[in-house]
């Protein structure tokens, strides 16, 4: 068939990048049939071509309809509906590749015409399919593989963003197992902050898990953050919290002591410490000397200033000294001030120029706190009092990035909430610098990239957020691309995420999304002018996304494929009315519809207790219920 049946209409308005184009009177809307093959006409991300001499200009529609009508027309042509508004995305130069950006624009009266198959295939095909990666089919050709530019993807960092149910947590595992390809990038580094848990049984084989509480008997490593490795700023807001004046002077004053104390004799480089290098150094020694500082009293010796000498100290049954133990962090026990005048032996409060006497004792509950275990108490990496460590920093980032598995999951779903800030922050700012600093080496981010994904990025990275975890991704955001650093944020909610984040994201990948001041967000930072594209996001199928920005061509609505069902997130929701057949992972009926032939309780209370999902924690602690009297009956 000549090229004559393709024939759409004619340019009638030419604004920048937007072009409006007057249908002609013999196009029938709906479905056309060109060389065999049949085309939807008039729909919204479909493609239109206008040649232009030896270059064909192609532009993505974003309005149908009366709404596409240049607004000078408004007036003569109030039921103008047989207009097309299409968003110039690039060109092509005598039939050749496609190019973004466009060298020249259309005039009044140019003839538009309907893209087909074998133009999809030019304005899709990649330069260079090495670096490139397929992610899923295009919506309207499923014969056309959606592919994504791997350096581009990393490197000018991405977005991801849908909400609940749209399927964007499998294709953020699509993604990675795409990223993580073995015969194709063996040396991959992602490094993802699973903030629910999610992602343990969708890579399994592709990932080690990290977890604060790994399940016995599992796979699971223990994730270890040591304190010593986090900043100055970063350990007081975890530990004592906001300092001013002279109270932060004098506890970074010790702390720099600690770090110093710890160094060999023989350090060449101790001038060059700040209390913001990682050295290894006792917390709990730190805690231990705050507090007796502020809540020691001492007899009053003529002669003898106030010393440890001069403590005032309780004595146990034994008849020793209540000193209390640093290591697990127990105070000792002074005895009470005595100072009338009746009083032969005076005992006075310690005299310091501290006034952190709360904050203190909240460090004290942390240090005794398992669930920050993690942090104080970090495996091989916790020092002993003098601030000696069985394992340094090249083991942990050995683990993190140097393991035969390319990709890390650091599982935080057990970090306490109220910390969560200043860990995201802490563990982005650690893995950052390591490879800046090392960025001439080997495993430096310049020969190595590392991807960062962020999941639920909106739960730390909230509009206006100058916490840590926020200060962390901007400077990532603006710097990582020059030193290897790659990040990937994945929020259902875009509204709630800091805009300069987002902005900074070079792709979008936007999945079904309902609310308008979500959609709104994601229009405001896209790249391209595309705001009736992205209209269509409330109706996009699950599993289907609109794919903009840097690491491809052209803008694509693409079906994600998924991975296979036993490589997806733990995220799928629930049914409540199954087919009776169905059983679960365990070969128990499911469902309200299904009859349960038990019900008990105690396993579900036990991995409660033991936060263990799997029902693999300690299960002889408690007692049988039976044994116990006061539940007869019950």
């Amino acid at each position: 068939m000549s090229r004559l049946g393709t024939i759409l209409g004619t340019v009638q308005d030419v604004s920048g990048a937007t072009v409006s184009i007057s249908l002609d009177e013999s196009t029938a809307t709906g479905l056309a049939f060109v060389e065999g093959e049949g085309y939807r006409v008039g729909q919204v991300g479909s493609f239109v071509r206008i040649p232009v001499g030896f270059v064909d200009l192609f532009g993505v529609v974003s309005h149908v309809g009366a709404g596409a009508l240049p607004d000078r027309l408004q007036q003569a042509h109030p039921y103008g509906h047989r207009w097309i508004r299409a968003q110039l995305a690039g060109e092509s130069v005598h039939g050749g590749q496609f190019k973004r950006g466009v060298s020249q624009y259309p005039t009044i009266g140019d003839p538009v015409h309907l893209v087909t198959e074998r133009d999809l295939s030019r304005i899709y095909a990649p330069q260079s399919p090495a670096g490139y990666i397929k992610i899923g089919n295009i919506a309207s050709s499923e014969s056309i593989p959606a592919l994504i530019d791997v350096n581009r993807f990393v490197s000018r960092h991405a977005a991801i963003v849908g909400a609940t149910g749209s399927g964007k947590s499998t294709t953020v595992a699509a993604l990675l197992r795409a990223l993580s390809e073995p015969t194709h990038f063996p040396a991959a580094r992602i490094v993802v902050l699973d903030i629910h848990g999610e992602y343990a049984s969708a890579l399994a084989d592709r990932a080690a898990i990290f977890r604060t509480s790994p399940c016995p008997g599992g796979s699971e490593l223990s994730l270890h953050l040591p304190y010593w490795a986090l900043s100055f700023d970063e350990l007081v807001g975890v530990t004592l919290g906001a300092l001013e004046g002279a109270n932060l002077a004098i506890v970074q004053d010790r702390l720099l002591r600690l770090k110093l104390a710890a160094l060999p004799p023989a350090a060449a480089s101790a001038e060059r410490v700040t209390v913001d290098t990682p050295i290894p150094f006792s917390i709990h020694q730190l805690w231990y000397d705050l507090h007796c500082e502020m809540n020691a009293t001492h007899r009053e010796l003529p002669g003898r200033p106030q010393s440890r000498e001069t403590w005032a100290l309780s004595k146990g049954t034994d008849g020793q000294d209540l000193i209390g133990d640093p290591g697990r962090a127990v105070p000792p026990t002074f005895l009470p001030i005595k100072d009338v005048a009746a009083d032969t032996e005076k005992i006075r409060l310690s005299k310091s120029a501290l006034s952190i006497r709360r904050q203190v004792d909240a460090l004290g509950a942390k240090l005794r706190d398992s669930r920050f275990s993690f942090l104080f108490n970090p495996g091989p990496w916790s020092p002993n009092l003098a601030g000696s460590v069985a394992a340094d920093l090249d083991a942990l980032l050995s683990q993190w990035l140097g393991a035969d598995n390319p990709i890390a999951v650091l599982d935080l779903s057990g970090v306490p909430s109220a910390v969560l800030s200043e860990l995201v922050g802490a563990l982005l700012r650690i893995l950052y610098d390591a490879v800046f600093w090392g960025r001439y080496l080997p495993e430096g981010g310049r020969d190595r990239p590392l991807l960062l994904v962020l999941e639920e990025a909106h739960a730390y990275l909230a509009t206006g957020s100058n916490g840590p975890a926020a200060s962390a991704v901007r400077r990532i955001a603006r710097e990582g691309r020059k030193y290897g650093v790659g990040l990937v944020v994945v929020s259902q909610r875009p509204s709630e995420v800091d805009s300069t984040i987002l902005s900074q994201c070079g792709t979008m990948i936007a999945m079904r999304l309902s609310n308008a001041s979500d959609r709104s967000h994601v229009t405001s930072v896209a790249s391209d002018n595309l705001e009736g594209l992205f209209a269509m996001l409330p109706v996009l199928r699950t599993g289907e996304a609109l794919v903009v920005g840097e690491a491809v061509s052209i803008p694509m609505r693409v079906m994600v494929d998924p991975p296979p069902l036993h490589k997806r997130p733990d995220s799928k929701d629930p049914k409540v009315v199954v087919r009776t057949e169905v059983r679960d992972a365990h070969g128990r009926p499911s469902g309200w519809n299904s009859t349960m032939p038990g019900k008990d309780y105690r396993q579900l209370a036990e991995s409660w207790r033991w936060q263990d999902p799997k029902g693999s924690g300690p299960q002889d602690l408690v007692a049988d219920p039976g044994d116990d009297p006061r539940l007869e009956g019950k």
